[in-house]
């Protein structure tokens, strides 16, 4: 089966093509039920020979990437999924679209050594595909801190993130075969943390808000500067800007 909310986040956020060129950086929901021949003619269709997959380790199985891999195909783990009491006590308090973009905030605050992987495997050759679980949060910010760091316009960045919510149905239908627990029912039930604790599903984190990427783009230009400052905090050296930059910047951009 394909990848499901698969696509070039320049086609929507730089239709004139004058920030990002089109074909170097994509983003995706996990592969369902794992990836194969299907999975394997799309990520080469679109020459990509890096995948970055955002999840944590717990959200993962050996065979999700096997036949990309087999296929030459270069998987990079970078999991965003730090389990720290301000993000569990931001879940619980959780209700708003702001409430998801600050959400945002502090997971990639709480996870700089996986934003600084994800960021250096976009430099490799080749297009470079980002994922998550369902291609919302974890890739829509990292995602985003691309475009930023690009000067593609904060309107445009929103537009593709929510993008994701036409695909929502057929993500939830494919993710509730292993995470059953967790997304049946969507935001009335109740699933354990890290440490095993009880949590309800926010139901900002069930949907695809511009305003909750709106709320994030807002937060890391006015606490961090932008992408541009945020991502070497993060541990991103100055060379693997510039490398990106040099990759994926249109010409003349």
């Amino acid at each position: 089966m394909p990848l499901v909310n698969f696509r070039d986040p320049a086609v929507l956020s730089d239709p004139e093509g004058l920030r990002i060129r089109p074909g170097v950086l994509y983003r995706s929901a996990q592969p369902y039920p794992a990836a194969d021949e299907a999975v394997v003619a799309q990520l080469r269709s679109c020459d990509i020979r890096t995948v970055v997959d955002l999840r944590d380790p717990r959200e993962t199985r050996p065979a999700d990437w096997a036949a990309a891999e087999q296929a030459g195909i270069a998987v990079v783990a970078a999991p965003v999924n730090p389990a720290t009491d301000a993000l569990t006590a931001h879940m619980a308090t959780m209700t708003t679209a702001a409430d998801l973009g600050e959400f945002y905030l502090l997971l990639a605050e709480s996870a700089p050594e996986a934003v600084a992987v994800a960021v250096e495997a976009t430099i490799r050759p080749g297009a470079v595909l980002l994922h998550c679980a369902a291609g919302k949060d974890r890739t829509g910010l990292l995602t985003a801190l691309l475009l930023d760091l690009l000067g593609v316009p904060a309107e445009r960045i929103v537009s593709d993130y929510a993008r994701t919510a036409d695909a929502l149905p057929q993500i939830f239908a494919n993710l509730a075969e292993r995470h059953r627990t967790a997304l049946n029912g969507h935001g009335s039930t109740r699933v354990t943390d890290s440490e095993g604790r009880r949590l309800t599903i926010p139901a900002p984190l069930l949907q695809a808000p511009a305003e909750a990427m709106s709320a994030f783009l807002t937060h890391v230009r006015t606490r961090h500067g932008g992408a541009a400052s945020f991502l070497p905090a993060c541990g991103v050296p100055a060379t693997t800007l510039t490398a990106f930059r040099t990759k994926a910047a249109a010409p003349g951009a």
